[in-house]
């Protein structure tokens, strides 16, 4: 078969792979796996590309970190840790969902820059889902809440998100630069976000609860049964997230911190496997993989790397059109595939249009439109980035399941006011302030 007609067909299947992920016709593992059956069969996908390939194939990186984290979060909510949570945030937010849901995107945001946001809403989601049922109030707003204060926060630091880390690689960013230059935008949008999400939510969230006669004389510290695990469980959670925070310096893969960090929960909580399993979401884990090697086929056959080498093109020097349009263009693609396959298969390019401009590393414009692109569009849809897909797993399994639709309608409205006012950033700081 001829290449185009291969690259024709792959992008064929992928479109209605998504369809399928989109309207929820069949389960998204199921349609995202028979999307890869019909990349192998055009020869697209093999035991090398799918798993040993950095570009095509899984990446086990995530893969290992979501698994790590998800063994943690399941032995730190048998402590009673999340309950106390849920408990003190029900006090402090006085029974008001208004004022719940912005008490936790101020923590997604806070735990966001030190962590990667899948972690971030590994952590967070149960105690969203406990705090809600303790209210009895719909925990759709807050757990949509959740993710995309996860995304946003994850635009402020080198670790706060994945495709951050592989663009720094690649273009010599620093920690530091992102702190200078991304976190400013970060707290921006975290304040539109909470007004945006007041407005959007109105409805939900205008209920006020009775405190007192939720929690019937219940206190935050009666949810903590045995302290002395609770601590070493603390003890170890505290570690793990130190080592997050320096594992660029100390040249350790967040994955392998993740696999220690649970490795030692399970020594010190002395939990079993049928403990510490039996709450691993493997069908998140399922249609991660799947998920990678289908946009893998589209990388294989050239159609994302040459979108963005025509836009290399188009560009000619002209670095705020190519700040522009990588900004926008990549929160589209964004919306589409996982930030992350996306991020590795355009960073080369990326860096090609860089070479072509007058300014290089955290100087130019469009690393950071890159940057803010990639970020950013991963709160358009329910596929569009890891964290979602985490939070929408776990909230399923809780019996509180969120559609493809619903989360999209608001994710939608979020990331085109979040998208233009970084375009508003990119311009007055590069363009006009420079």
């Amino acid at each position: 078969m001829e290449p185009t007609i291969i690259a024709y067909v792959a992008v064929a299947i992928f479109v209605v792979s998504y369809i399928l992920i989109a309207t929820e016709k069949v389960h998204r593992v199921a349609a995202a796996l028979g999307g890869v059956a019909g990349m192998t069969l055009l020869g697209l996908v093999r035991a090398d590309s799918a798993f040993f390939n950095h570009d095509t194939g899984v990446d086990w990186n995530v893969l290992f970190l979501l698994f790590g984290m998800m063994v943690i979060v399941s032995i730190l909510r048998h402590t009673g840790l999340f309950e106390f949570i849920a408990l003190w945030a029900v006090r402090t937010s006085q029974g008001r969902p208004d004022r719940l849901i912005v008490l936790l995107i101020l923590v997604t945001a806070a735990l966001s820059p030190v962590l990667d946001n899948v972690t971030t809403v590994l952590l967070v989601t149960p105690v969203t889902l406990s705090v809600c049922q303790r209210l009895r109030v719909d925990p759709m707003p807050h757990l949509i809440a959740l993710i995309l204060a996860a995304n946003i926060g994850g635009v402020s630091t080198l670790i706060a998100d994945p495709p951050n880390i592989i663009i720094a690689s690649r273009a010599g960013l620093t920690f530091n630069d992102y702190l200078i230059h991304a976190l400013p935008l970060c707290l921006v949008l975290l304040v539109v976000l909470i007004v945006l999400l007041r407005l959007l939510f109105r409805k939900q969230l205008g209920a006020h609860v009775d405190v007192e006669e939720v929690l019937q004389g219940i206190h935050p510290s009666d949810a903590i049964e045995n302290k002395p695990l609770l601590m070493r469980c603390l003890v170890v959670l505290a570690l793990t997230m130190v080592a997050f925070g320096f594992h660029t310096i100390a040249h350790v893969d967040p994955s392998i911190i993740a696999l220690l960090g649970a490795g030692a929960m399970v020594l010190v909580s002395r939990t079993t496997p049928k403990e510490f399993l039996g709450e691993v979401e493997w069908t998140t884990l399922a249609f991660f993989m799947a998920l990678f090697v289908l946009v893998g086929g589209l990388v294989e056959v050239g159609v994302i790397g040459n979108i963005g080498q025509y836009a290399a093109n188009l560009i000619h020097g002209d670095e705020l059109l190519g700040a522009t349009g990588l900004l926008f263009f990549s929160a589209i693609a964004g919306a589409i595939v996982d930030n992350i396959p996306y991020t590795t298969a355009m960073t080369p390019v990326v860096e090609q249009m860089v070479a072509s401009t007058a300014h290089t590393g955290a100087q130019s414009p469009l690393w950071w439109a890159f940057v803010f692109g990639a970020d950013l569009g991963g709160n358009t849809t329910a596929v569009a980035a890891g964290a979602n897909v985490v939070v929408l797993g776990v909230a399923a399994k809780w019996g509180r399941p969120i559609s493809f639709w619903k989360f999209t309608k608001y994710g939608l409205i979020v990331t085109g006011v979040t998208v233009v006012i970084a375009w508003f950033y990119v311009w007055l700081r590069y363009f006009v302030i420079s």
